[in-house]
């Protein structure tokens, strides 16, 4: 930036974000940062109380981060632009935001507390983003002050963290993690155990001998990593910086006799020997600690004397002793410097980061040898994507930024125009008179951006090859103006660099949640960001005044545009829909659109909790399931109403590990079919992160079915090799044999065409539809598969032959409308497999006329009609094999000291919560429970966890997978043993399914069976004196 030289060179410049769990203390480091290299913008008496970062209402209200926000500190030559990003799984999405603009992470890890679900998440996003983690141990105090532990169960506990959290980022590396966070931590913390094994020969990523790992106490400003201390004692030790570095950390001894350091087998006098780590670091951090705490001055004055620390005789003298040992402490080992040095040492400058980021960033694009693809394009778009991986920053090179989000701001906050500066309304944004101005959060990655600069904005789905067809993706924008981010201010700037952190305005009208800036057309747009959850929790908005609709929509307009991961829909019932990723997310988009976006008052729905309906599924006989559907058995039967098709449907339940493979593909799915879905729950590019650059995403999906079918078979079928290969041979004939999925053409549930076998007759001709989904797949379909007609067939079987070609679609859109709406509450449909057979005959006064099923009769168009019935035959086929409900599942990790386990327990039993294990923390007296909690039951869970153990226990809930209700919403007693333990069925009360479905039901204005009147007897008038 212009006023300051140190920007001109690039390899000056460090981009950071914080990760960290929640409460782990993020931003009170930011503050200490601040404090120091931020210009004097936050005193260091006050630092780690004020929060400076967290400058919203409801972020101090609740003293939780909310939103990613930016500053820019400068540190010994550097400037270091930071980030701050919040911990609470409801805010992942400016996680993301953060991740994509940075270079590095500092991950923080609590010494307490230790790896938790949300270290996981944000260590996958690190991983994704291919950012260079640093690691900081934090709250170091609370092992002296609260567990009170000794220096070597301190170290302990300390080289357990760094090993598990070493252990997360091998199985990342490795390519052998688990697909979600959920899934690694309830297969047991054990996980990180055994993936510390697996992986013991790979260099460890963090070793504080290498000087990527701090220890601190953000609250009270101290912090050091290895370096600090082998440089105090390279004089009085007598050795290298360099050796002592290295000694300092795992099991290395100093033999005081000899004067040398030693492995575990080179000392003398048994166990009483302590590592260097002990000895030399944490024991005269103790010995500060219990001096000051315990009131024992000549403790404090030997260390400050030993180590020739300058302190205020007027500090030392203070009463409070957390004064005095703060004064002590940040003197000694001051955490600015460590952190900070750690960052110029251990972190990329964006030259080097975007070099090994660009594969990640903008993908490789491969494009064939065509005549239509224009190659100066093509080079132009090539020579673009170099100055982006060389982070080229001179003023020649085309211009890339990266918006990762856009944010609203009163414009009262705003800085005031400069002499000159055009000043045009704030209304520009596209949504008339408005008191809130965007911003555009963005990061340059190439050449110069300056105000006043017409450049592109270019959405996620351009293609600069294509021409003409792709102007609805791009748009052309001029920049009003660009502010450097000094977290709630801002500070005007003219121009700004490859590699600079700015905001921007003036494309509030152009952007809605993310986009590609580019001075030039011809350039590949990025890479859409990863987002760990999606926004599940959703409720319906109206305004108390309906004159206030116009208001609504206009604040849910804006609501859409500052927040990133908020999702608003209109329903099928023209209910204006808000989706957020939780409880607390949702309160907080609430809030925003009563007091900043709308201003007016709302009346919110209930949650509305998404179900879907699945059947009883015994998977253990899973050969007989595959012959039932192989053969003629157990189908249901309906014929149109003019009787000319007759449909037969069988049912199946699919293998659960294929679901899963289903569900988690789908928009990989999408992407060979040619559909793209709307639902962004994963994006494509997440999806990718687990394919290699080279990979067919058609023969990535084929492996995963074949991989899960394979350890389903041999899960169910240890024993007897002969039925597993009768399965396996069985599945790979169904698997031939797909011709459609379910619903949105990319569900969870397959529709298999008609065994080849049925016979067509001159009177009824079979709809055997086609394989193109098998064979798109990389399954062989069956031969002969297709509705072929006969040269020697008569001129009538030749005209049923192209009507039952012709009703292939619409079978195919029954099907689609019975998995979207299944017969319980109008849900989508779970992994189900259906075989349709319809049969089609000739129509009585039309044997000559090719388009009878376009025609209309007394029932109606015959196409419509065959929709009708497939739909209705599927429904009903799903209500005669035990149709189940099927809920959303919370994963919920909880923490609580040991004497509020019981009311902690009472809370999950009455929410239908399933524990899947306990354990008491080492060294600590807190407990750490794992459980999963339906969705539908987590509102208010984490309120009334709170109130029932006093705030002392702590829960976060991640959304987990689907989970089946056993439960029969139909259940009616007839054996003995049930009659006498439910009764005769008429005092039955409804079972769980039955009511969340009767629940849904009434939401969907669906009839309910439910009496109006309960007991007739106790009916009295109101008015009646007794």
């Amino acid at each position: 930036m212009e006023e300051e030289t140190l920007d001109n060179d690039r390899h000056q410049i460090r981009n950071i974000c914080i990760l960290a769990h929640v409460d782990h203390g993020k931003t009170t480091l930011a503050d200490q940062l601040i404090a120091t290299a931020g210009s004097g913008m936050v005193h260091p008496k006050v630092a780690g109380k004020v929060r400076f970062m967290d400058f919203l209402d409801e972020e101090q209200r609740r003293a939780i981060t909310m939103k990613s926000s930016s500053i820019s500190l400068h540190y010994n030559h550097h400037t270091v632009n930071l980030i701050d990003s919040p911990g609470h799984i409801d805010f992942c999405g400016e996680v993301s935001t953060a991740a994509r603009l940075s270079d590095g992470a500092l991950l923080l890890v609590d010494a307490v507390e230790g790896v938790h679900i949300q270290t996981h998440a944000v260590l996958r996003q690190c991983w994704i983003e291919r950012l260079s983690p640093c690691l900081v141990l934090n709250k170091m105090d609370r092992l002296i002050t609260e567990l009170k532990l000794t220096p070597f169960e301190a170290y302990t506990r300390l080289l357990r963290i760094v090993h598990e959290v070493n252990g997360i980022v091998s199985a990342y590396n490795s390519q052998k993690y688990l697909s979600d966070v959920d899934s690694l931590l309830a297969g047991g913390t054990a996980a990180g155990g055994e993936v510390m094994e697996d992986y013991d020969d790979v260099e460890d990523v963090f070793q504080p001998q290498k000087g990527n790992v701090v220890f601190a106490c953000a609250l009270d400003g101290w912090g050091f990593g290895i370096h600090e201390f082998a440089e105090i004692y390279a004089s009085k030790l007598g050795a290298s910086v360099s050796a002592l570095q290295k000694a300092l950390w795992g099991p290395r001894y100093f033999n005081a006799k000899t004067k040398m350091i030693v492995g575990k087998k080179g000392i003398g006098g048994g166990g009483k020997a302590k590592p260097m780590f002990v000895q030399f670091v944490l024991e005269p951090l103790w010995q500060v600690y219990q001096g000051a705490l315990g009131g024992d001055k000549g403790l404090v004055e030997k260390v400050i004397k030993s180590f020739n620390l300058q302190i205020p005789a007027r500090e030392l003298q203070n009463r409070d002793s957390k004064v005095v040992l703060q004064a002590v402490m940040s003197r000694w080992l001051p955490l600015s410097d460590a952190i900070l040095s750690m960052v110029v040492k251990c972190m990329p400058d964006p030259v080097a980061a975007q070099g090994s980021r660009i594969s990640r960033l903008i993908p490789q694009h491969e494009v064939g040898s065509e005549n239509g693809v224009d190659r100066r394009v093509l080079e132009e778009a090539e020579l673009v994507r170099k100055s982006v991986e060389g982070c080229d920053w001179r003023g020649e090179v085309p211009c890339v930024a990266f918006v990762a989000k856009m944010f609203a701001l009163p414009v009262k906050m705003l800085p005031p125009p400069e002499v000159g500066e055009f000043v045009g309304s704030f209304g520009e944004e596209g949504e008339g008179e408005s008191d809130e101005c965007f911003l555009a959060f963005a990061r340059i990655f190439s050449g110069v951006l300056s105000v006043g600069q017409r450049v592109f904005v270019i959405s996620a789905l351009y293609d600069p090859l294509k021409g003409e067809s792709m102007q609805k993706h791009i748009q052309e924008a001029e920049l009003k103006s660009m502010y450097l981010m000094m977290g709630q201010g801002l500070k005007v700037v003219k121009s700004a660099k490859a590699g600079d952190v700015v905001a921007i305005r003036g494309l509030g009208q152009y952007i809605l949640k993310s986009a590609t800036l580019s001075s030039t057309r011809n350039c590949w747009p990025f890479s859409s960001m990863a987002f760990q959850v999606a926004p599940i929790l959703r409720v319906a908005i109206e305004p108390s005044d309906p004159a206030d609709m116009g208001a609504l929509l206009k604040g849910l307009r804006l609501l859409n545009r500052a927040d990133p991961f908020v999702e608003v829909t209109v329903s099928a019932r023209g209910e204006h829909v808000l989706a957020a990723a939780g409880e607390v997310h949702l309160e907080r988009c609430i809030k925003d659109l009563k007091d900043r976006f709308a201003k007016v008052s709302l009346e919110v729905s209930p949650p509305l909790v998404s179900y879907k309906e699945t059947i009883e599924g015994e998977v253990s006989n899973m050969l007989e399931n595959l012959k039932v559907l192989s053969k003629n058995l157990d189908y249901v039967e309906k014929t149109t109403p003019n009787g000319r098709c007759v449909v037969r449907v069988q049912v199946m339940k699919l293998l659960p590990s294929l679901t899963k493979v289903l569900d988690e593909s789908a928009e990989l799915l999408g992407d060979i079919l040619g559909i793209k879905s709307g639902q962004t729950v994963k994006s494509l590019e997440t999806q990718r992160t687990n394919i290699l650059e080279n990979e067919n995403p058609a023969e990535v999906i084929k492996k995963r079915i074949m991989e899960a079918i394979e350890s389903d078979i041999l899960c169910r079928i240890e024993n007897d090799e002969d039925q597993a290969e009768k399965c396996r041979l069985k599945w790979l004939k169904l698997l031939r044999r797909i011709w459609a999925l379910g619903p949105s053409y990319t569900g969870t549930n397959v529709l298999f065409t008609p065994d080849i076998k049925a016979e067509s007759t001159d009177s009824y001709v079979l709809i055997r539809g086609s394989s193109q989904l098998s064979e798109r797949l990389g399954f062989v379909a069956d031969s002969g598969n297709s509705n072929s007609v006969s040269e020697t067939s008569s001129n009538e079987s030749q005209v049923l032959y192209m009507d039952a070609e012709r009703l292939e679609s619409n079978v195919i859109t029954g099907f689609q409308l019975a998995t979207s709406a299944g017969p319980l509450c109008d849900e989508p449909m779970w992994g189900l497999a259906f075989v349709i057979e319809a049969r089609i005959s000739s129509s009585t006064g039309h044997h000559d006329e090719s388009e009878t099923h376009q025609q209309s009769d007394q029932y109606g168009i015959f196409a419509g009609q065959v929709i009708a019935t497939v739909k209705d035959a599927c429904r009903t086929a799903v209500l005669k094999n035990k149709p189940r409900l099927v809920e959303a599942m919370y994963f919920c990790e909880l923490n609580t000291p040991t004497e509020y386990l019981g009311p902690m327990y009472g809370v999950l039993s009455r929410r239908r919560a399933r524990i899947l294990k306990e354990e008491m923390q080492e060294g600590s007296p807190f407990f750490t429970v794992h459980a999963y909690v339906p969705v539908s039951e987590s509102f208010g869970f984490t309120d009334e966890l709170r109130s029932k153990t006093s705030g002392a226990a702590s829960a976060l809930l991640v959304l987990s997978h689907w989970e089946a209700l056993l439960e029969d919403p139909f259940f009616v007693p007839k054996t003995e043993e049930e009659i006498e333990e439910f009764g005769d069925g008429s005092s039955v009360l409804p079972n769980t399914a039955r009511k969340l479905i009767d629940t849904v039901r009434r939401r969907k204005g669906l009839p309910v069976e439910e009496k109006v009147v309960q007991h007739g007897t106790k009916q009295r008038t109101l008015a009646r004196k007794v």
